[in-house]
């Protein structure tokens, strides 16, 4: 049996993979590019081999045994690997330089990405840089899924953290942007006491940034404000700011963005007499899982970025 699974070969992995994921023996057979009849005669010879059924015909579908499911487990990486050597042969083939898709927050996708994007772009044009700005829980579903090589994002709960590989990394600062006019600007810096029965704008309810907001009023002995719209546009934002007298809270890193020439979007920061911060972000990455080489460049250079803080 051990001699049998060290020599499954790339076709018979996939073949349990895709059982595993789709239910259907037709459906996988398609998706590994074989007949129906095949595929039944390599599972077959799979089970024979290891003396051992993988999956159970149910009425909704096969179902994995717990060796089936422990073989598909260990079987998604090999595929992930395999596919990931063709893909990275055929990029050196053709004379690029590979590929990266990466996953983040949009704090530290401004203020860790684009720097590291900009440095790895400067010496390697070649590579294609993929970026996806998104929740943390998005993130990583997409890491699970192997759509990202890693990610900064913050683990949510219920996610079983055993699957990656993360290290902490820092702080997000929360600033609170006003249109230029706003009449609480030049007073010096205020409370969230003061601003409590102004418009706010937020994001959605659980996200980092609005329960930090929402604790620094609890702190205060307030409920959280009573006038607010929930948007996560940055274009929404900006768009609604510029019109009223609302408080919109953000990341350091976006507020630098808005601020800062050549942008300098009509917008001030509004200072706060106490520091709002949100949880850490860290770096993920699915733990056994091979990167490609421009990917592991990316990840150490905004690594090494993040531990100068």
């Amino acid at each position: 049996m051990a001699e049998f699974l060290q020599n499954m070969r790339p076709a018979q992995s996939r073949l349990v993979l895709e059982v595993a994921t789709h239910g259907q023996l037709q459906v996988a057979a398609v998706a590994c590019g074989m007949t129906q009849p095949a595929a039944s005669r390599m599972l077959a010879e799979i089970e024979a081999q290891l003396g051992v059924r993988l999956f159970l015909r149910t009425p909704k579908g096969m179902e994995p045994t717990p060796e089936g499911a422990l073989i598909a487990h260990h079987a998604r990486r090999i595929v992930h690997d395999h596919a990931l050597m063709n893909a990275e042969f055929d990029e050196m083939a053709a004379g690029r330089g590979g590929s990266v898709r990466v996953g983040a927050v949009t704090g530290p996708a401004l203020g860790q990405l684009v720097p590291a994007i900009r440095w790895l772009k400067a010496r390697a044009p070649q590579i294609d840089v993929s970026v996806e700005v998104a929740p943390s829980g998005v993130l990583v579903q997409a890491l699970e899924r192997g759509d990202l090589d890693f990610a900064l994002a913050r683990l949510p709960p219920r996610v079983d953290d055993r699957a990656f590989e993360l290290e902490p990394a820092r702080d997000e600062i929360v600033r609170l942007m006003v249109r230029d006019g706003h009449p609480h600007l030049g007073r010096g810096p205020v409370s969230v006491r003061d601003l409590h029965g102004l418009p706010w704008i937020l994001q959605d309810h659980g996200t980092p940034i609005r329960l930090a907001i929402d604790s620094a009023f609890h702190d205060e002995g307030l409920a959280s404000p009573a006038n607010v719209i929930t948007a996560s546009s940055l274009l929404v934002i900006v768009a609604l700011l510029r019109e009223t007298d609302s408080v919109a809270p953000m990341s350091q890193e976006v507020m630098d963005l808005m601020l800062d020439p050549p942008v300098s979007a009509g917008f001030r920061r509004l200072e706060l007499n106490r520091l709002v911060t949100v949880e850490p972000y860290m770096i993920l990455r699915a733990k056994g899982r091979t990167m490609p080489r421009a990917a592991e460049m990316l990840f150490d250079r905004v690594r090494a970025s993040i531990r100068q803080f």
